[in-house]
This record gives structure tokens, C-alpha cells and sequence, in this order.
């Protein structure tokens, strides 16, 4: 939060200084005279840079919010898989529920963890999802009611391993370096364009610049805090698996 408001901070004081910088090195009346065209190229700056603005916020946005339905899809995969092994009678049922338990502590504890310090997943979970297929496998079903749980099982588990891959995927994307550029190169062409009006009353304009670099800096920083779901200040929780390990402890949840 400290390093946002140092940020804003920095950039709203660059546009207030560009303004005075302006002021000092051009006529106010010539700057007055070439009002009509600079609103004209102002504007369209400024409309082709709200879109940009609007497209990127939007977008890691619904970043964000997809890798929260699908860490909540994962744990709920894991959930169903130890829920139906208690149902089937197997030499591998108890196996199956103790590394869906691990699993989710493993997520929790370790994997998260990870995710935000090196965007990285951990072997140990990988591990885990190979040895729950191999005992899949080795299931031998004694009755009919056996083998349709087995299946309801295989599917869930393949669906475990997709939001799994999913998840190690969100981990390590983010917006790239060229679109940071564009993002950044805009919001300084938009705020400096800004500055080329001639206004008579000098407190209005810096009113206008401040609020435009304020509001322009606030964007950027939003879209840098949502764009790594895994890391930084706004970042996606591992409550659907803290549930998990309430539900296959027998805990009572929230």
C-alpha cells in the first residue's frame, strides 16, 4: 500500500512540475491561441487512452476473477473425489481420502505460499495427483455401484488436474512489457497534452492536471496490483481448500 501511494505521489508531483515547467518556458497568450487545437488533440488522446485504460482494467479484472472460480473448482474437485472414495469399498479408498487430504494442505501451506513469493508451484502436489491417478488405475470395483463411483471419480480427477495446470498457468502470467510500455507512454503523453492549454486562471489548471494524473496514476497502480492474482496486495485466497480441510476433517464450517 506504501509503495501505491509513493507512486501516485510521484507521479501526480512529475505532472505539477512538467505544468510549471511549461508555464515558465511558454506565453500564456500563445498558449490561449492554440486552445482549439490542442482540446481537439487532446481529446483524441484522451478518448483512445480511456478506452485502452478501460480494456486493460476490464481484463485483469476478469483475469482475477477466474482464477478465483478456479482455485474454488479445484478444492471443490478435491472435495467430491474424497467424498465419493467413502462410498466405494476398495483397498485404495483410504488412500485416496488421506492424499486428498494432504493435497489440500499441501495447497494451503506450501503451494500458495510459493505462488506468491516465486510464482512456482510445488512438486509435492504434482506428486500427489500422479499417485491418486495410479491408484484409480489399480481399483478393482467388486459391483456396479463400484464402478459408476469409480468413473464419477476418473472425472473429477481429470478435472482436479485441469484447474491444477489452470492454476500453475495463472501463476506465472501477466500483462507483458510492451503493453506496460503503452500503458505508461499513454497516461504521460495524456497528462502532458494536458499541460499545453492556455487557461488565465493558473489554479484551474493545476486543478485539472492534478486530478487527471491522480486519476490516470490510480488506474495504473489498480491494474498492476490485480494483474499477478497470486502476488502482490490483491491476491487470490485458498479459502475454497481451508474449507476442504475442514470438510474432509469433519469440522464444522462457517
Amino acid at each position: 500500500m506504501l509503495n501505491n501511494v509513493c507512486i501516485i505521489t510521484a507521479c501526480v508531483s512529475s505532472a505539477v512540475a512538467f505544468l510549471y515547467l511549461v508555464k515558465r518556458t511558454t506565453a500564456e497568450p500563445s498558449r490561449e491561441k492554440s486552445n482549439e487545437f490542442t482540446g481537439a488533440v487532446v481529446a483524441v488522446i484522451g478518448t483512445t487512452y480511456a478506452v485502452l485504460l478501460a480494456f486493460m482494467l476490464g481484463g485483469v479484472w476478469s483475469m482475477f476473477r477466474e482464477a478465483e472460480a478456479n482455485v474454488e473448482q479445484e478444492a471443490s474437485a478435491a472435495i467430491n473425489i474424497y467424498r465419493i472414495a467413502a462410498q466405494i469399498k476398495t483397498p485404495e479408498a483410504d488412500q485416496i481420502q488421506e492424499i486428498c487430504r494432504s493435497y489440500a494442505q499441501n495447497v494451503v501451506n506450501r503451494e500458495f505460499p510459493a505462488l506468491e513469493e516465486r510464482g512456482q508451484m510445488s512438486v509435492e502436489g504434482s506428486q500427489m495427483i500422479n499417485q491418486l491417478w495410479r491408484l484409480l488405475e489399480q481399483s478393482k470395483v467388486r459391483s456396479e455401484n463400484d464402478s459408476i463411483a469409480l468413473n464419477q471419480m476418473m472425472e473429477e480427477l481429470r478435472g482436479l488436474t485441469e484447474h491444477r495446470r489452470l492454476r500453475a498457468m495463472q501463476g506465472r502470467e501477466g500483462l507483458p512489457g510492451i503493453l506496460w510500455a503503452v500503458l505508461i507512454a499513454g497516461g504521460v503523453i495524456t497528462v502532458a497534452a494536458s499541460c499545453f492549454f492556455g487557461v488565465p486562471q493558473f489554479r484551474f489548471h493545476l486543478l485539472e492536471v492534478l486530478v487527471l494524473s491522480f486519476l490516470i496514476s490510480l488506474v495504473l497502480v489498480a491494474i498492476a496490483d490485480i494483474d499477478r492474482p497470486y502476488q502482490g496486495p490483491v491476491r487470490v485466497a485458498p479459502d475454497g481448500f481451508r474449507y476442504a480441510i475442514r470438510t474432509m476433517s469433519n469440522e464444522p464450517g462457517p
